[in-house]
Order: structure tokens, then sequence, then C-alpha cells
């Protein structure tokens, strides 16, 4: 969905690094991967295609913070009849 986020924190040395994978369109959404020791967190459309692709070794990543966009809560709408009932 179009503002999810990634922040990876990585060491680099005497220093951390900070990178953002964030989706830029509606419709895209971001996914992490952790695979034979490497972090992937890649930004995929609707269709699954691969739009990029940030790769980091597992040893150095401090830190994966994922922050989704707060959905629509649709826990409060009600359901209404479509037609009254004749019996009642």
């Amino acid at each position: 969905m179009k503002g999810d986020r990634v922040e990876i924190v990585v060491d680099a040395g005497d220093t951390t690094r900070t990178y953002e994978v964030v989706a830029s369109r509606a419709g895209r959404r971001v996914e992490t991967a952790v695979r034979r020791g490497v972090v992937e967190v890649s930004e995929v459309t609707r269709s699954g295609s691969v739009v990029r692709t940030a790769r980091f070794m597992a040893t150095r990543v401090l830190a994966l913070v994922e922050q989704p966009v707060p959905r629509e809560d649709t826990s409060e709408v009600t359901a209404r009849p479509l037609r009254e009932d004749p019996e009642s």
C-alpha cells in the first residue's frame, strides 16, 4: 500500500547507516525476506513484480523496522438488509 515503509539500520564499521525503502505508488507494498544470510527488502506491485530491491548482509543488519500505513478500520461498518423480511 502506498506509504508502507521499511527502515534498515546497518553496521558500517565505526558508525551506523539507515536506509529506507518506501512503497512509492498506490497499489505497491514493501516485502522483506531473509535468505542465506542476506536480508532483502523489495518494493512489489499488485501483480507481484519487483520494482526495486535492497540487499544487506544479515550479519551487518542491526534493526529492521516495518512501518505499515494505518488501514481503515472496517469493524464499525454495519450491514443493512437488502430488503425487509416479509414475516416480521
